[in-house]
């Protein structure tokens, strides 16, 4: 079962949380594998988008949002986009946009950034949301602050909690077609509140009142965690072996899980935003429209009569302008 573990260390300025995505990643990569539309991932993509769900429960869980947080990574590469999903009560998915042909090692420069193009934006998007209100988002480049390439979405994410919530982070990722699973360890600010941590003190601060030390030091244990041992060993093992020294204090356990958010009223708005003429047409030159969710492979379809339908109640009013969602 997959499970998602926050915890502090008594009495220390760092937090942390690990999270092992196992049935709820194997539905996702076996739903892939299913949809004959789509097919199954290369191997690269599913390794990248197992890190980016890993790492949206993780940053899902460390705030308190009612609503979805949603990572995208996008660029010039054969991976034009990679979405992860996550809801406020960690129900997750992911999907992802490939145009061309990519080795199976290929690392996120050559997936998303080979000419130093891509993106990676954060979106909150609250489940009610206010008159006028819009999703809260981040964007920061795939690339540090002297223009170098990072080689891993642990590098990206770990950028953009510094440079767009000012908080030091280190974060380890890792996927294969089994497990997903992430640890991240955050120093934890002093006062204030702002964005996506919820609060935040400038370093200067932090820095005169010495809480650099016990940050570093869990942090180099952090990052001694190595791929394989995130992939294969389960929590108790991971955090006792880190920190058998430092006094942890865990939060009871989370359970992430797949569930997709489409349905066919959603389906059938999209169809709106077309316009009449052009479902028209579609259904005239196909029978039917037929549209499948990218994230779980359900297919909606949509005959003359549904169509019809669409643009005949009472509140379906086409837009002036149609656009495609």
């Amino acid at each position: 079962m997959s499970e998602l573990h926050k915890f502090l260390f008594d009495g220390l300025p760092v937090r942390g949380a690990i999270v092992r995505l196992t049935d709820a990643w194997t539905e996702i990569l076996a739903r892939r594998k299913a949809n004959t539309d789509g097919g199954e991932w290369p191997q690269a993509v599913r390794e990248l988008l197992g890190e980016m769900a890993a790492a949206g429960a993780l940053m899902q869980s460390n705030i308190k949002f009612n609503g979805a947080l949603v990572l995208q990574i996008y660029g010039d590469g054969p991976v034009k986009v990679a979405v992860a999903e996550v809801q406020h009560d960690l129900a997750l998915r992911v999907t992802a946009k490939v145009v061309g042909a990519l080795a199976p090692q290929a690392r996120l420069p050559e997936l998303v950034n080979v000419h130093n193009k891509g993106r990676c934006a954060i979106t909150l998007d609250p489940k009610d949301r206010f008159p006028g209100q819009q999703p809260y988002q981040g964007v920061v480049p795939l690339h540090g602050d002297h223009g170098e390439k990072l080689d891993k979405l642990s590098q990206v994410l770990e950028h953009y909690m510094l440079q767009s919530e000012q908080l030091d982070t280190t974060l380890i990722l890792a996927a294969d077609d089994k497990v997903a699973a992430g640890l991240i360890i955050q120093r934890l600010p002093v006062k204030g509140e702002g964005n996506l941590a919820g609060s935040m003190v400038s370093k200067a601060n932090e820095d005169e009142i010495g809480l650099n030390e016990d940050y570093n030091r869990i942090s180099i244990l952090a990052a001694s965690l190595k791929r394989e041992e995130l992939l294969e060993l389960d929590v108790d093992t991971v955090l006792t072996r880190l920190f058998w020294e430092e006094k942890v204090l865990r939060f009871e356990p989370q359970v992430p899980h797949f569930a997709c958010t489409c349905s066919r009223e959603r389906v059938g708005n999209m169809i709106r935003s077309l316009g009449r003429e052009e479902a028209d047409g579609i259904v005239a030159e196909r029978g039917e429209i037929e549209v499948g969710c990218d994230f779980c492979g359900k297919q909606y379809r949509f005959d003359a009569v549904d169509s019809a339908q669409l643009f005949t109640a009472p509140d379906a009013q086409p837009p002036a302008t149609p656009t495609v969602q």
